[in-house]
């Protein structure tokens, strides 16, 4: 008995594959996939260009006329389709066989059939007419067909399968199992759906109405959802050349579903920046974030961007670490207090002694997996039997307009300002952070003001933060002058709009000179009044950031 779940299948016999209907686009594997049929005396049956290269490889085939009773016709449009055809598939081997042999209906055992390539020709930008002629329709018929009647029919879709089935097919002497039959259904149906699902959209695209259809496979069990008492799953976009879902996970506990959300957020923070850049990120948002021209530097900085929240948190690096970077973690240190507390770390690789050191944590989460290839297109958001979808938010800005009398030089700035903008994009909506370039050329994440209702306390946050930061690195006696150097070379950066001049009050009360914004408010005339009062520079960009 095969158990499935709500379902139970009782134990067929193996069947013997003694005859076979081979009919692809994808031409990968198919010689060789016919030539171990045959040696088992398998007749097989093929049409136009399958049967020509078979043919061509020295391999006796059957053309589909003789089984139809009727030539190819209309150009190839009509091959497969007929009585003779789906009667051999469809027919009940038990119930129907006294029918089947007064019509003279002889069983087909296994279809093999990859459709028309619609999915490339639409990608290389076919005009309509040729996208219509790429419509499979005989295919698909018989790919639904046999797999309908998986009990007697094996039905081979995937050229990945071909290895798998020639060596079942070799230990049971031409024989497939019931297994191995109800795996190939359930990809025979979603290979189909995945197939109508895109002629269809493309169809709607056509017609200027955007549909959705998605397909996930896997559901990865976790151990829970995002509290302990919500069941959790993972899923991995079908047909997609990567996924989160495929990272390596080389090592420590198992990954939870708000260490997923986690990492995907950590990703994000820092696969746009370019020079080595590390992310700390606790509840998606980053607490750390510095950009370096060694990776050391830049994970001391943004460890430093919030010590404490950094505890249990997920880091993320934008290039390849070395012993000399975890190290950093002390996580061999006999005085235990030192050592610091990560949940999760991510990265496109190790080496060997850096991947040895983070190891000596056993609960240690260490996932390889690069982030630069982490560039989606679409953002997707399920609400109550709906969904959201947008473009991902990936353009920064649409300039850098100078708006008050205080000047700041952008070009000077150009990427302290980008750095800015890159990290706000990444925190809850209303954000507000502040950064600066250190000595040392450093970019950091000097403080951050994320996910409040009001944007005034982002602000306060973001420079409380900021403040506590510059009292924990203060080495001398003038705390006060520091405060106004390091304020005063900060530049504010905030997701939207200020619709009040209390945030510009705020700032600089504390010494800030520079603040960075979309604009777009109806008080921007206000608001840019205060800056000049107050002798702060503003810079308008033209792109809003929320992130809800």
């Amino acid at each position: 008995m095969i158990k499935l779940k709500n379902v139970v299948l009782r134990k067929a016999k193996m069947i013997k594959i003694k005859r076979a209907l081979l009919s692809v686009s994808d031409k990968t594997g198919i010689v060789e996939l016919a030539n171990v049929l045959k040696e088992f005396d398998c007749e097989i049956i093929s049409t136009g260009g399958t049967k020509k290269v078979l043919e061509e490889a020295g391999i006796k085939v059957t053309e589909i006329s003789k089984v139809t009773g009727n030539p190819e016709a209309f150009g190839g449009r009509m091959k497969t389709i007929s009585f003779n055809i789906e009667s051999a598939l469809l027919f009940d081997r038990e119930i129907d066989a006294v029918e089947a042999e007064k019509l003279g209906i002889e069983p087909i055992d296994l279809v093999v059939c990859n459709l028309y390539p619609f999915s490339k020709v639409r990608a290389s930008g076919a005009d309509f007419e040729t996208l219509i002629e790429n419509i499979d329709i005989g295919g698909p018929t018989m790919v639904r067909a046999a797999a309908k009647n998986f009990k007697y029919v094996a039905t081979l879709t995937d050229v990945n399968d071909y290895t798998k089935i020639i060596s079942e097919l070799k230990k049971n002497k031409g024989a497939l199992s019931q297994e191995t039959r109800f795996e190939l259904i359930r990809k025979a149906f979603n290979h189909t759906a995945d197939y109508d699902a895109l002629i269809a959209t493309t169809m709607d695209e056509k017609a200027d109405e955007k549909s959705v259809r998605l397909h996930f496979t896997g559901g990865n069990k976790l151990r829970y959802g995002e509290n302990s008492h919500q069941k959790g799953y993972f899923y991995r976009e079908a047909g997609k050349a990567d996924s989160l879902y495929d990272m390596k996970v080389l090592h420590g506990k198992e990954i939870s579903y708000n260490n997923l959300n986690d990492i995907q957020g950590a990703i994000e923070s820092v696969k746009d920046l370019q020079r080595f850049a590390v992310g700390v990120i606790k509840h998606s948002n980053p607490c750390g974030l510095a950009e370096a021209d060694d990776q050391l530097t830049a994970l001391k900085h943004a460890w430093a961007g919030d010590p404490v929240s950094a505890f249990g948190s997920i880091i993320a690096f934008n290039q390849p670490i070395e012993l000399e970077t975890v190290e950093f973690f002390e996580l061999n240190n006999e005085d235990k207090s030192k050592r610091k507390f990560v949940e999760v770390i991510v990265t496109p690789g190790y080496s060997y002694e850096a991947l040895k050191y983070l190891e000596f944590h056993k609960n240690l989460r260490i996932v390889e997996f690069d982030p630069v290839i982490c560039q989606r297109e679409i953002d997707m958001k399920y609400l109550h039997n709906s969904l959201l979808v947008q473009d991902t938010d990936n353009q920064l800005y649409e300039k850098m307009e100078i708006v008050t009398k205080r000047t700041v030089d952008t070009k000077a700035k150009k990427n302290l300002i980008e750095f800015g903008l890159i990290a706000m994009r990444q925190v809850k909506s209303n954000s507000i952070i502040l950064v600066r370039e250190m000595e040392d050329g450093t970019f950091q994440l000097l403080g951050m003001g994320a996910g409040q209702p009001n944007r005034l306390i982002s602000t306060k946050l973001a420079i409380e933060k900021a403040t506590e930061n510059l009292t924990m690195e203060f080495e001398g006696d003038d705390i006060i002058s520091y405060f106004n150097q390091e304020f005063g070379k900060a530049i504010l950066v905030s997701d939207a709009f200020f619709p009040f001049p209390d945030n510009i009050i705020l700032a600089s009360q504390v010494g800030i000179k520079t603040i960075v914004q979309p604009g777009g408010s109806m008080r921007d005339k206000k608001v840019i009044k205060a800056c000049n009062d107050l002798d702060i520079a503003m810079v308008f960009t033209g792109i809003r950031h929320f992130k809800h």
